[in-house]
């Protein structure tokens, strides 16, 4: 995601993933505990800001770190379409799958939720802030006018993700036109902006175990043990929706490349097992390579198009991170209309083609928070459910890998002219 680990040209952030979850854990224990108890108000009057203060935290880094991400991004993925005819199949190819996730899972996500709704019981006390904190639902026409800002500056400060994604997208491309030093220099300046605010993200969720501790304490005080049932279904779902795509690659690897199934899935064995051992398409990569040459693809084509989709391209991040908006949706009362899943959409697009990988807490909290608030969903749960995401990270992981080795195959398949491609760095 979307949501693996990966190395990228942005400065490594550690996040305590382990002592996330231990403090989830923890809050969840002592809330239980305490549910009924005389101590419970004092508990909580200490519990409740501390977590309310580590969500404002993450609020602020939103906005400001998806601009720069989106404008690195995109720029990257300009530069790599220009590198060739196979650059341009492989992209357009990415392009397809991640409109297809996208659109799968705005249309599953919902249906799952309606034959397995989120317990009652729990919903409110995981909400953990009120609905009211979104954004209005958009209408048609607001959703259509939000496209173009009228005033770009404004509209960062209003927290209106829909129109700065979109202004970011277009300057982003403008740049793109630009000849020598001024590019450059803008390239650069988003990088370093990108950079400065992963820091300041990391500093953040060091702070997640006590964060989340908190807000678990007082999710368990008001639901009880219904509030670890949520969290598992909520695993379930969103797990579900990533299989779905694990699905698809499969489907991409017989259809499109013509792969016979007991080849492919033999093929995958061993680069599915590095990914599950180690939630990063990078660590995979090697082992992705070996499975190319068992499935007989030629080496130009394996030795780009592999480490150009590691660089680019994951195919869980808008069927995962939409899936995420719409649980959260149905966990705060947000009656989703089309108009709100398209934007959630078209902000999952632009913010997944091109995103650099990141820890899977970073990454879940910049490409997840701008599709919730551009879907007029409250992004207070996803301070809670980051906690957990280790789990669904799993099945994000093993898709993307899936898929990067099916769209390798499918570009061989075209057989385009072997030439010189450049290598492009993941």
């Amino acid at each position: 995601m979307s949501g693996e680990r990966g190395r990228t040209h942005l400065p490594e952030i550690r996040v305590p993933t382990t002592w996330t979850f231990a403090g989830l854990v923890a809050g969840l224990a002592i809330g239980l505990a305490l549910r009924n108890s005389a101590e419970l108000p004092a508990v909580l009057a200490v519990a409740d800001p501390v977590g309310a203060l580590w969500l404002r935290g993450l609020q602020m880094t939103i906005l400001p770190l998806v601009a720069a991400l989106l404008f690195t991004g995109i720029v990257r993925t300009v530069a790599a379409a220009r590198a060739g005819p196979m650059a341009r199949a492989s992209i357009g190819l990415f392009a397809a799958i991640l409109l297809a996730s996208a659109v799968m899972s705005a249309l599953l996500t919902p249906l799952l939720l309606a034959w397995s709704p989120v317990p009652p019981e729990a919903a409110a006390a995981l909400s953990v802030a009120d609905a009211a904190s979104a954004a209005p639902l958009p209408k048609l026409a607001d959703f259509l006018s939000a496209l173009v800002p009228d005033n770009a500056i404004a509209a960062a400060a209003g927290g209106a993700t829909l129109p700065v994604v979109v202004f970011m997208a277009l300057f982003a491309l403008a740049s793109t036109r630009l000849e020598g030093e001024p590019r450059h220099t803008l390239e650069h300046l988003f990088e370093a902006l990108a950079g400065a605010m992963l820091v300041v993200v990391g500093w953040v969720l060091a702070l997640a175990p006590l964060g989340v501790l908190g807000l678990a304490l007082g999710v368990a005080a008001k639901s009880g043990v219904a509030a670890v049932g949520t969290l598992a279904h909520y695993i379930v779902v969103v797990s579900a929706v990533g299989g779905v795509v694990l699905i698809g690659a499969y489907a991409v690897a017989l259809g499109l490349a013509r792969q016979g199934p007991r080849k492919f899935a033999s093929a995958m064995l061993a680069p599915q097992t590095v990914a599950l051992s180690t939630q990063s398409s990078l660590a995979s990569l090697p082992a992705m390579l070996s499975a190319a040459r068992r499935l007989e693809l030629s080496e130009t084509s394996a030795d780009y198009v592999l480490p150009l989709a590691v660089a680019l391209f994951r195919a869980t991040s808008p069927a995962m991170n939409i899936a995420v908006a719409v649980y959260v949706a149905h966990l705060s009362g947000v009656q989703l209309t089309p108009p709100a899943l398209a934007a959630g959409v078209a902000v999952s697009l632009l913010s997944s083609l091109g995103a650099p990988s990141l820890p899977g807490s970073i990454s879940f909290i910049s490409n997840i928070g701008p599709i919730a608030l551009a879907m007029g969903v409250p992004i207070g749960p996803l301070a809670l459910l980051v906690a957990v995401e280790m789990l669904p990270d799993l099945m994000r992981t093993v898709s993307n890998v899936t898929m990067d080795v099916a769209v390798a195959a499918a570009v061989d398949r075209r057989a385009l002219p072997a030439e010189p491609e450049p290598q492009i760095n993941p």
